[in-house]
């Protein structure tokens, strides 16, 4: 497992490189799938950090909390030392990159629009409140889909 703030780095690294439009809200979306594709494929999920129902999807709070500053606008990739991603494998990377990809034609919205469908959010989503959204709820529904 990695840090939850490394693999947030990762992904606007990677957006920006990419020229992917890359907002907060996108951030958490991604951050969601990528757990999502980690526990279904690989058995074990890519951060420890839990995902909370928040009124715009899923969301981690620690990254969430440290990105909040740039609002609703691009996250700027910020070099860092480049050797930080070295830790992460080339098939850990490969999972992330085909899902920041998969992801890229859709909008933060979309993206908030698809998770408000799917059960992981649905069960335990309540206005004003920071559910978790389980890991095996989220195993149950990505096995299926």
């Amino acid at each position: 497992m990695y840090d939850v703030l490394l693999i947030a780095k990762y992904i606007i690294k990677y957006c920006n490189k990419s020229n992917f439009p890359i907002s907060n809200l996108k951030l958490q979306k991604l951050l969601y799938f990528i757990q999502a594709a980690f526990l279904v494929e690989k058995e074990h999920a890519c951060f420890p950090d839990e995902i909370e129902a928040w009124d715009f999807g899923p969301v981690v709070p620690a990254v969430y909390y440290k990105y909040k500053i740039y609002g609703g606008t691009n996250i700027p990739y910020m070099n860092s030392d480049e050797n930080l991603f070295e830790i992460i494998s080339q098939e850990d990377k490969d999972i992330i990159n085909r899902i920041i990809n998969d992801c890229a034609k859709y909008t933060a919205s979309m993206l908030v629009d698809i998770t408000h469908k799917q059960t992981p959010w649905l069960k335990v989503y309540a206005p004003y409140m920071r559910n978790i959204i389980t890991k095996d709820s989220i195993i149950e529904f990505f096995k299926e889909v």
